[in-house]
């Protein structure tokens, strides 16, 4: 049977046909999909764990029961998780464990374009790199078979293409293996001599590892009759290359990007008179040929940054790319912007009007930081706000103290904010922290989280109480407020930076995107009223515009959802409809 599906789609059939049981992951885009998807079937035990480190070592421990498992994350998910991903390398597993990690060039949504590869070499683990859906699903279960075989994490690594591109996928049936029993291995106890014997052990495998790159299916050769030129290329490059060239040129497609083969490519690269490296990001392959002493173009040739496409690769190879539509006049900019009646927006408005510094964080928030709000001054990773704000405010003292707030969202905030106000808490800073409460993960598409009790089945389950949590965390001062009230919420933000302790703010009201939200009617404008002063204009809401015929405010009534915060702007009540 054939299906049209998602590379994430395929890597999530991957997992039920290698018979996986427990999938443990945190929401990131481009690889959320993985895990919903894996929990559409009732075989497979799927879960939102409250960060990617606690995620990875729920999947290790499900294989050390005996069944198979895996986690999903993106690239800088894959930071959170590190420290126990190197461990396991060295520890092994008692069934098949596979990390799933989503790299994101171009950075769709991503704070940065690190090239995840890199930790397959570090950690000394394979990666697997499929192109297409089909290999998703077929390099998931080899990657499985990998893992039991040589005793080992195996990386499974997409890129926001190959995640949420369509192919055809084959279907094949479930084949679950027999649950291994658990022993106790003295050994596994990563201390002293042990961990010295198992990094002899992973060096052997690495070798092995090596030799059974040489000749897997993962990595193959394509040869066409009179072709002179050779490309080594992987992932979604591999599809570049064969739409720009075709027949016209050899190419190794590399599967298996760590550990990298040696005969091969040197006996593919003898038989071409130029050889290039086609790769996103980071030379892995490239530096890999340049090594074993084989002359390629890599880098040279193709930008370091951002994502390919057919018409970059032709226009880095000097070969002519095919006209596009235009159109007379230039489109104008169209940057991501906060949705109407989206709760954050109170808050970041009043932020800018006070002056403050604000640390940012990761989530959907960060849009405070675009025109015309211009409320947020940087972002570091998830959590960073928190502790971040804490070194500021050493750094400044009082000055920095009585101007400058940490804003974090409700997920992030269980991710990682809670050691952050800890340290605020234990380490005396008068720090304010305001959580973002909006009782989901937004940014990545609505997934539950440990705050909303819901589980990601929307099964009820223990929900985190944030206020309780901070104050057992140290915190005297705890304030909630709705950021549809912007004279409370500027008060509120107001006393809190006057306070001489620290301080948290949960500002709460849900997201008006969570299913099932009712909103009140839409406002309308009174021409009458309305003055032409913009004042309302300054908030960024997307349901408000200004229309230069009329010079008046107008307001799209498919779009405002009647949050009434346009109105306690307005000096002169041109708002009418729904009230706050």
């Amino acid at each position: 049977m054939k299906k049209l599906l998602l590379g994430n789609a395929g890597i999530a059939r991957g997992f039920y046909e290698a018979g996986v049981k427990v999938v443990s992951s945190y929401p990131g885009t481009p690889s959320t999909e993985i895990t919903e998807e894996a929990a559409k079937f009732p075989e497979i035990y799927c879960e939102w764990a409250p960060n990617e480190k606690v995620a990875l070592e729920t999947a290790h421990g499900a294989t050390l029961g005996g069944v198979r498992a895996a986690s999903a994350m993106k690239h800088v998910g894959l930071n959170v998780a590190a420290d126990p991903l190197f461990t396991i390398s060295y520890q092994g597993l008692n069934a098949g464990l596979v990390v799933c990690v989503a790299d994101d060039p171009a950075m769709h949504s991503s704070q940065n374009e690190q090239d995840s590869r890199h930790y397959a070499e570090a950690a000394k683990i394979p990666m697997l790199d499929p192109a297409d859906s089909e290999e998703s699903r077929v390099f998931t279960k080899t990657a499985f078979e990998l893992s039991e075989k040589f005793n080992t994490p195996v990386l499974l690594r997409t890129c926001t293409r190959v995640a949420h591109s369509q192919s055809v996928v084959n279907l094949e049936e479930r084949v679950e293996p027999a649950q291994v029993p658990y022993k106790k291995d003295p050994a596994k106890v990563m201390m002293t001599k042990n961990s010295r014997d198992a990094h002899v052990r992973v060096e052997e495998r690495t070798e092995a590892l090596v030799e059974f790159a040489e000749n897997c299916f993962l990595n193959r050769a394509e040869y066409f009759e009179g072709a002179k030129t050779g490309i080594i290329t992987s992932s979604t490059s591999y599809q570049y290359v064969k739409e720009v060239f075709g027949d016209t040129v050899n190419v190794l497609k590399i599967g298996m990007v760590w550990p990298l083969p040696r005969k091969l490519i040197s006996d593919f690269a003898a038989k071409a008179e130029t050889v290039y490296v086609i790769e996103e990001l980071d030379p892995i392959i490239e530096n890999h040929c340049k090594a074993l002493g084989i002359n390629v173009h890599g880098k040279d040739t193709f930008p370091v940054c951002g994502e390919f496409s057919q018409n970059l690769i032709r226009r880095c190879m000097g070969l002519e790319t095919a006209d596009s539509v235009s159109i007379s006049d230039p489109i104008p900019p169209r940057p991501p912007v906060m949705c109407a009646g989206c709760p954050h927006r109170g808050i970041f408005y009043e932020l800018k009007k006070l002056k403050c510094m604000v640390y940012g964080d990761i989530g959907c928030y960060t849009l405070g930081a675009i025109a015309p709000l211009n409320a947020m001054d940087l972002n570091v990773c998830m959590g960073a706000s928190c502790s971040g704000l804490h070194g500021f405010n050493k750094a400044m003292g009082k000055e920095g103290e009585k101007h400058s707030v940490g804003v974090i969202g409700d997920s992030t905030f269980i991710h990682s904010g809670m050691t952050g106000i800890t340290n605020i808490a234990y380490n005396g800073t008068n720090s304010t922290v305001i959580i973002l409460d909006n009782s989901i993960t937004g940014m990545t598409g609505h997934q539950q989280n440990p705050t909303t009790g819901r589980n990601l089945y929307g099964d009820p389950s223990a929900a985190v109480d944030l206020e309780a949590l901070c104050r057992a965390l140290g915190f005297r001062r705890v304030s909630v407020v709705d950021p549809y009230d912007l004279k409370a919420v500027e008060n509120v933000i107001k006393t809190e930076l006057e306070a001489e302790e620290p301080s948290v703010i949960i500002s709460r009201r849900p997201c008006v995107m969570i299913k099932g939200t009712k909103h009140k009617p839409a406002l309308s404008v009174n021409p009458d009223k309305c003055a032409g002063c913009k004042s309302c204009m300054q908030i960024g809401c997307p349901a408000i515009a200004f229309d230069r015929n009329s010079k008046k405010a107008a307001i799209d009534s498919t779009l405002c959802v009647g949050c009434g915060v346009c109105t306690q702007m307005c000096r002169f009540n041109a708002f009418e409809g729904a009230a706050l």
